[in-house]
């Protein structure tokens, strides 16, 4: 590059596409090298990079998880039941979505579009508990 030669800036249009980028050419390649995801965690994704934010709630059993979550929705949540004694005791995302539904987990972890991939280690005892109602996932309009 000559002195005065002026270098041509990226165009990154958001923070997101900027750090998928910079994961993707400066850190994955490093996690590869020193195999990271052999040992420790699995390479990030698109849809690590793409989704909105998640929360977690987690605690005791009967002492209001779903009931707030509820309160925040304004809506009931499919599948849910509130009692004094453990009645939600699978894994459950509450989503935004055009349409209302439950998507079982098994089916939701082979979607590259959401971020629930890295569960399938879990495997289907986990995804798909006979005691509720299954891992679920509501789209709420």
């Amino acid at each position: 590059m000559k002195k005065n030669e002026k270098k041509t800036p990226e165009v990154i249009r958001t923070v997101t596409e900027g750090l998928k980028d910079l994961y993707k050419r400066k850190l994955l390649p490093v996690e590869e090298f020193y195999r990271f995801h052999d040992f420790h965690s699995p390479a990030l994704e698109d849809a690590d990079f793409d989704n909105k934010p998640m929360v977690l709630v987690v605690g005791q059993y009967s002492t209001g998880k779903t009931t707030f979550i509820k309160y925040l929705l304004e809506q009931d949540i499919p599948g849910s039941r509130i009692g004094p004694e453990p009645t939600t005791d699978s894994f459950i995302a509450v989503m935004h979505g055009e349409t209302e539904g439950i998507i079982p987990g098994n089916a939701l972890i082979v979607d590259p579009k959401k971020p629930f991939r890295k569960l399938n280690p879990f495997g289907n005892t986990f995804l798909n508990r006979p005691s509720n109602t299954e891992t679920l996932l509501s789209c709420h309009p």
